[in-house]
């Protein structure tokens, strides 16, 4: 149990696809700056990027997730009182990723804390629902500590896609 009615949530990878870019069958990414306006931003190319996947019936849900988790990362990601990075080195970035019957939304930034979820009982709460949105709208989420010479953590969403139908007979 956390306290102050929130909890720590130790990295979640379950049902995680493999982040290997080159075994997607698209994948699309976008550096984001270290301000608000990225939001709209990121709206933008994951509309763009849905279009071009003939995903637009996903938009809503995916878009909504989106928001949340790069509201997150520019709210809870940045180290705070550390000077703004240079616009050529933004510390987030949306990930879009999609197999053959599932899209994955990720979002990378520099804090190695991480995320917090606040307790569903507590709607009062002026912020800390942003996670239980993205539960309750994706089909699965987690993050997990970057490796390597990377620092920071991916928060990741996973949506179950149709399985792609080809054409059907009919007898006559």
């Amino acid at each position: 149990m956390g306290t102050n009615g929130s909890t720590m949530l130790e990295p979640l990878r379950q049902g995680l696809p493999p982040l290997n870019l080159a075994a997607a069958s698209d994948a699309a990414s976008c550096a984001l700056p270290a301000r608000y306006e990225a939001v709209r931003e990121a709206r933008r190319f994951t509309r763009k990027t849905l279009e071009q996947w003939n995903l637009d019936d996903r938009f809503d849900d995916v878009c909504l997730v989106v928001s949340e988790l790069v509201t997150n990362a520019l709210r809870h990601g940045l180290p705070a009182g550390t000077p703004r990075p240079r616009e050529q080195d933004p510390p987030v970035r949306l990930h879009l990723m999609r197999w053959t019957e599932r899209l994955v939304c990720a979002v990378r930034d520099p804090s190695d804390d991480s995320p917090v979820t606040r307790d569903s009982d507590d709607f009062s709460a002026e912020s800390g629902r942003g996670l239980f949105l993205v539960d309750s709208f994706s089909d699965g989420w987690g993050w997990h500590p970057m490796a390597g010479a990377l620092s920071g953590k991916v928060v990741w969403a996973l949506f179950r896609l149709r399985r792609p139908t080809g054409p059907t007979c009919a007898a006559v």
